[in-house]
């Protein structure tokens, strides 16, 4: 049989794949001058941060105390003008405005000044990834530097991406925040929505599997095991039996608090500080401050 037998075929499948019904909800139309994100250069604009926050360990290894300047300025540069290009990708793919569309050299402008913005909080960034750093390297007897924690440990791969997604999003910028937290998801297995608000001293023990919702809250000195989910109940729905979005759904977790592996957290509740919760266990109501929570033995 030659390929000419399938040609009803291949065009019977182009036809129902090109009637508008079947990509209702799934395609989008290109306009002249509104890019689409690129997740190619999305990765390379994570690179490039975080070889400005860590110097030396990511990028350029042989950066020194005297050519470090240099070397960041460089990357600064270049992170400014991949990021403005990103921004405005992103800002055409946001919502459609109400009226007139504003003018391509308005709207650049915009994706500059919070590209801007966004470099502006890269010194506070890197302070308190430094706390990360340190909460990791203290809380894992295997760790020998912290060299070690910035180069092989995922939560800081994850916990940096966050940081920078956190902030563009807190800047407004649509679906930037999101691919880049998805794609240290991709990376290392940790699942931490941009949307979530997270304190300084923050780590997470191996990490695979771990999912912070994006109404989480996370206090100071927070420490989450591998399987860990801080998620939400069932969502509650409009009149028209969708969700309602917008709404915290995610719970609280003070100060000082420990999560052991797979235990799960479910609703806007509240782990009060200085409390730990066991692993495997299932949490849906508030846990005092300073308790512990952990499985009760079966009675024989």
């Amino acid at each position: 049989m030659t390929p000419l037998n399938f040609t009803h075929i291949l065009t019977q499948a182009v036809d129902e794949l090109s009637e508008s019904e079947s990509y209702k909800g799934l395609f989008h139309q290109h306009k002249d001058g509104e890019p689409l994100p690129s997740a190619k250069i999305l990765h390379e604009i994570i690179e490039l941060a975080r070889s400005i926050l860590f110097p030396g360990y990511y990028g350029n290894s042989t950066v020194n105390s005297r050519t470090v300047k240099y070397h960041i300025g460089v990357n600064v540069e270049r992170l400014f003008n991949l990021l403005t290009d990103q921004i405005l990708a992103g800002l055409c793919f946001g919502k459609p405005t109400e009226g007139s569309a504003p003018a391509p050299e308005a709207r650049r402008e915009e994706a500059a000044a919070l590209a801007a913005k966004f470099i502006s909080k890269l010194p506070a960034m890197r302070k308190i990834l430094a706390t990360d750093v340190e909460a990791a390297y203290n809380g894992d007897p295997a760790a020998e530097s912290y060299g070690e924690v910035i180069c092989c440990y995922p939560a800081i791969k994850a916990i940096s991406n966050y940081r920078i997604a956190h902030e563009l999003l807190e800047l407004g910028v649509p679906l930037i925040p999101r691919v880049i937290t998805e794609m240290a998801h991709s990376e290392t297995g940790i699942d931490i929505h941009p949307g979530a608000k997270i304190g300084h001293h923050f780590t997470i023990d191996h990490g695979t599997g771990v999912v912070i919702g994006a109404t989480s809250i996370l206090g100071n000195n927070v420490k989450l095991y591998q399987g860990v989910t801080l998620g939400a109940k069932s969502f509650p729905l409009d009149a028209e039996g969708k969700p309602i979005k917008g709404i915290p759904r995610h719970p609280i977790l003070e100060d000082n608090v420990i999560v052991y592996s797979n235990a799960t957290i479910l609703g806007r509740i509240t782990v009060g500080h200085d409390a730990t919760v066991g692993g495997n266990i299932w949490v849906t109501e508030n846990v005092p401050a300073g308790a512990k929570i952990v499985q009760t033995k079966a009675k024989k």
